[in-house]
């Protein structure tokens, strides 16, 4: 591998979006964007990326800035992620993203690198930062999707292809906070919700976002639905600086009365794009009983469970309903360990913990890849999971119902 130097490259440095759109559309493919410089800087230097033009966007002040407005914050592309770390308004309103911004890799990166920056970076797979020629670099296999392969960092969900993972940090707070980014080129200005911002490798394998070589990204819009909500965003990663993470939660909360009416949960490091929950909350607020299950895969999913579990409010919208739990891994100590993860969260956040869990070992052989049960004693014994929360329900959940609709129905009008 080459280090010494970059190739060769014509440096444009725009004052305007407008010189700076007409440098891109003239010179396409050929060109490259660069704003803090702590990604492409890397690209250059081992020479896996070699533009002929390179058009510097740091000199465009209408780039940079957070504008509060009636019903919304707007935020410049290019503003670094230390001060949106910092901005009181941010912090103040919208303090997912600051805690998400403060995460991101050391202070003298966030001195440097901008939000922009840090939600168009490209997959850090290993083998693809190296020149590899793997399938998102134009190849025909896939480097990283080997067992004996560096993947630890890699997919959990809709790998196609490529199991690299969006890497960003201030991505999950945004899809969280419901942004819209807008998007400008020689052709006009659109703008899109931060959750269709992001595209996996079924869409193009070549790219992580929807810009294309003549795109800029210029503004960050966060809604005021979601300002002065309960925040929480939490980083699981190998080491507490200058590291990606293995896996990250944001969530916002708007809680009344220790309920909770509105919520909005996304993962990264899971999948190549932020995972977006969209069913998680309403199916445990809307339960009077719930099975839980997570696979133990090298405490990545575990992790997933977990963060999401203990930040569904507090009190948390669990709180004292009836779980049973059912384990399942590879192995008879992973699935095991599954449900000592599970027991812990659910006794940790009230949850009324039922007796009998299952741990299922064996589970690639258990079930299919639609999660249809395999094998009959399996399936008896997940069935016997379902029995129990049914007998809870029909002894201690149904009777009461019942009872309070009678006397609902006798009372005088």
């Amino acid at each position: 591998m080459i280090n010494d130097m970059m190739t060769n490259f014509e440096l444009y440095q725009p004052a305007s979006v407008e010189d700076a759109l007409a440098l891109l559309d003239r010179n396409g493919e050929d060109a490259w964007k660069l704003a803090g410089g702590n990604d492409s800087l890397d690209w250059f230097k081992d020479r896996i990326i070699r533009p002929k033009v390179v058009v510097d966007l740091t000199g465009i002040p209408e780039l940079k800035g957070i504008r509060p407005a009636a019903d919304e914050i707007e935020i410049g592309a290019l503003t670094t992620l230390t001060e949106i770390e910092r901005s009181p308004i941010i912090r103040e309103k919208y303090g997912l993203l600051a805690d998400a911004a403060r995460k991101v890799a050391s202070p003298q990166i966030r001195n440097s690198g901008t939000l922009g920056g840090n939600v168009a970076q490209d997959a850090r797979c290993w083998y693809y930062r190296d020149g590899f020629p793997c399938y998102r670099a134009g190849g025909n296999t896939c480097y990283a999707d080997t067992p004996t392969a560096m993947n630890r960092e890699h997919t959990l969900f809709g790998a196609n292809r490529c199991v690299a993972v969006s890497p960003s940090d201030t991505a999950p707070a945004l899809v969280a906070l419901e942004a819209k980014m807008t998007i400008r080129n020689a052709k006009g200005q659109r703008i899109v919700e931060a959750k269709d911002f992001f595209i996996g490798p079924s869409v193009d394998i070549t790219r992580m976002t929807i810009l294309t070589p003549k795109d800029i990204l210029t503004t960050i819009r966060i809604p005021g639905k979601w300002a002065g909500a309960q925040f929480y965003f939490e980083k699981v990663a190998d080491r507490k600086v200058w590291d990606f993470a293995l896996v990250n939660v944001a969530s916002a909360m708007i809680v009344k009365g220790g309920v909770i009416e509105r919520v909005s949960i996304a993962c990264g490091g899971v999948e190549c794009v932020p995972r977006y929950l969209t069913v998680v909350a309403d199916i445990v607020r809307g339960a009077s009983a719930l099975v839980m299950c997570t696979p133990e895969y090298h405490g990545g999913l575990s992790s997933v469970i977990k963060l999401v579990i203990e930040n569904m409010g507090f009190p948390s919208a669990m709180a004292g309903k009836p779980v049973a739990l059912l384990g399942v891994a590879a192995g008879r100590i992973g699935a095991i360990k599954s449900l000592e993860m599970l027991r812990s969260i659910c006794s940790h956040i009230g949850c009324l913990v039922l007796p009998g869990p299952v741990s299922v070992a064996g589970v690639n052989k258990a079930f299919d890849e639609g999660g249809s049960v395999l094998d009959p004693a399996v399936e008896k014994s997940v069935r016997g999971v379902a029995t129990t929360v049914i007998d809870y329900l029909h002894r201690h959940v149904c009777p009461r119902v019942a009872l309070e609709a009678m006397v609902r129905e006798d009372a005088p009008a």
